[in-house]
């Protein structure tokens, strides 16, 4: 069968490259006579394969020494709840509203202490990104979702949140383009967009904060204890780990995150370039916080949007169905997508114009 262009928010396409390497070593991994799958987390190999993990993803980010990294599970989703369980100190947080995955990390955070809305983009549809400059000085931390994979936003700018922890979900943005890791007290990222298949979630944090936690905080939900035990407490998804390292180890050969943000550059404007001068096709985001990621558009009614879905479907172009609160399309690139996939993607888009004029 040939192989599609998935334009799927997640879990998304991974390279073609990692792919083809880890069939070579499904049956025996590096002369081991075993897969990964069924290794032990205990062993020499995994302890390897973790070890490089950490060490490609602490020179890709240019992350400081003073920060853990750990490789959790549960999801971003769970990183919800942790966030607070483990940084709230006065039991106060402020938390940015830009999206759907942002209005639950702050519902969760409300069971433990007082998450505030400090400012919100729900009065247009979340399609923008709200500016702000002043923040509560007794907050123990201030949270953003930096790039909102239902609604297609993302910052182009960081907070200035000076001794406030800026804690960030970059779930759908992480590797994609250049971050000063310093500027944040902690990130957090589910892998099943940019890092690996789903069953991992990278935290990185400031070594500081994850001193103390909540009396009430499940042994399991201390990110201390994760970070002490270098992210083997327990049986972790040791072929997901491996697959994150994989690609990584393809990233860095790429040209590293400076050269990635530039290919990511390049196939979102490719589609902002179409959509901005389209008679038929519209973009839903505000053009000055527009995701490199996630680009969603709409045409001019539902019967039209199901149409140009179906005709992608037939060319090999899928998962471009936009979510409910959005509607029409959504096409996400993420790093493993090819400029081409892009570049032919624009080319059915002129084509249906035309034809549906």
């Amino acid at each position: 069968m040939d192989r599609v262009f998935n334009f799927a928010a997640g879990p998304s396409m991974l390279p073609l490259e990692v792919l083809k390497k880890a069939q070579t070593e499904l049956l025996s991994y590096n002369n081991t006579g075993m897969s990964v799958m069924e290794m032990s987390h205990r062993s020499a190999a995994f302890e390897e394969i973790i070890n490089k993990a950490e060490e490609l993803i602490r020179e890709l980010m240019g992350i400081p020494e003073n920060y853990s990294v750990m490789f959790l599970q549960g999801g971003a989703s769970t990183q919800f709840a942790m966030v607070p369980l483990n940084l709230y100190k006065n039991k106060k947080a402020d938390y940015i509203l830009t999206g759907a995955w942002a209005d639950k990390a702050v519902k969760e955070a409300q069971k433990y202490g007082e998450a505030r809305v400090l400012a919100s983009s729900k009065d247009k549809n979340f399609s923008y990104i709200p500016k702000v400059k002043d923040f509560n000085q007794d907050s123990d931390y201030v949270h953003i979702t930096m790039n909102n994979t239902i609604y297609g936003t993302r910052y182009t700018w960081i907070p200035q949140t000076g001794k406030i922890p800026l804690v960030a979900d970059m779930s759908s943005n992480i590797l994609s383009e250049q971050i000063d890791v310093s500027k944040f007290g902690l990130i957090y990222a589910g892998a099943q967009k940019n890092l690996a298949p789903s069953g991992i979630t990278l935290v990185i944090a400031r070594k500081d904060l994850i001193e103390n936690c909540l009396d009430i905080t499940p042994t399991m939900l201390q990110y201390k204890i994760h970070d002490e035990n270098k992210s083997l407490y327990n049986t972790p998804p040791c072929f997901i780990i491996y697959i994150l390292k994989l690609v990584l180890e393809w990233l860095k050969k790429e040209g590293g995150v400076k050269t990635m943000e530039e290919k990511n550059i390049k196939k979102a404007s490719m589609l902002y370039n179409f959509l901005d001068n389209s008679k038929l096709f519209a973009g839903t985001a505000a053009k000055e916080d527009r995701s490199l990621m996630n680009i969603p558009f709409v045409l001019p009614n539902d019967d039209l949007n199901k149409k140009f879905i179906d005709t992608a479907k037939k060319q090999g172009f899928v998962e471009l169905k936009g979510h409910r609160s959005v509607g029409g399309m959504r096409a996400s690139i993420y790093n493993a997508m090819p400029v081409e996939g892009v570049k032919e993607l624009v080319e059915i888009m002129k084509k249906f114009e035309k034809e549906n004029s």
